[in-house]
């Protein structure tokens, strides 16, 4: 049984967008809270190689930091996740990691009011990971056309779906341990974490009920991330508009 919830948030530079991703957590919690009394609760955000007010700000809105120089996403996500297992091996021996949930999202992303709340359902369905979508609300500064081409390739459909983000990713602390945790990786870290789980045999849903809002920004922070895959499409939608030269063949 779940007993205790950790979240982890790698954020580098990220003062303009982290509060509004830290409020939407702090819903989720109170809302998982409603369905299962007495479940902790624990946000870390990893600030990794920041210059601006990032570490100020997660600890002015409730969450614990854990500071990193490394400018690597998959050495963050497992910087945070390692500072919430440590937290609760030392504060929750009854259960321990056998009764806590790991999840990532991701400091310019929104998470739905029900997000932790679906995760624990399916974790007491028998679910060891739970891989889910992401949605973009706001294309602000990309080639119109940017959201239609995003809308044609990105499919969700019911059932299994194709995607994994570290915006929305969950999964147990033993099958977490049991693969080696996050890799180092500078990109993909997600995508290996949810490989690596399948390959061991562990039980991974993918459905698209609990959506992530996320940012469309051009200023990437990942290489080969989902912001470079956003820019990628508004310079399709761009070359296929009326008028360029590719549109026009």
């Amino acid at each position: 049984m779940i007993s205790s919830v950790g979240v982890v948030v790698p954020a580098h530079d990220e003062e303009e967008l982290l509060p509004g991703g830290l409020a939407a957590l702090r819903a989720a919690a109170a809302h998982a809270r409603m369905r299962w009394p007495g479940l902790r609760v624990r946000v870390v955000v990893a600030a990794d190689a920041c210059s601006d007010g990032t570490a100020r700000l997660a600890r002015e809105a409730g969450a614990t930091v854990v500071a990193l120089g490394a400018r690597n996403v998959g050495r963050a996500r497992a910087a945070g996740l390692r500072e919430i297992l440590r937290h609760v091996n030392r504060n929750v021996p009854a259960t321990g990691v056998t009764g806590l949930w790991l999840a990532t999202t991701d400091a310019d992303s929104r998470v739905p009011p029900d997000w932790l709340a679906r995760q624990l359902r399916y974790a007491a369905a028998g679910w060891e990971a739970v891989a889910g979508t992401v949605t973009v609300t706001d294309w602000t500064g990309h080639p119109p056309g940017t959201a239609a081409e995003f809308a044609r390739r990105y499919r969700v459909w019911e059932g299994p779906h194709p995607h994994v983000h570290g915006a929305n990713l969950g999964f147990t602390a033993p099958a977490y341990l049991g693969v080696g945790g996050f890799r180092p990786l500078r990109t993909g870290e997600d995508r290996a974490l949810v490989a690596a789980l399948q390959a061991q045999g562990r039980r991974v849903l993918r459905t698209s009920s609990l959506p992530v809002v996320t940012s469309a920004r051009s200023r990437n922070r990942a290489p080969s991330g989902f912001g470079h895959d956003i820019t990628t499409l508004g310079g399709a939608a761009k070359a296929s508009a009326p008028g360029s030269l590719l549109g026009a063949q």
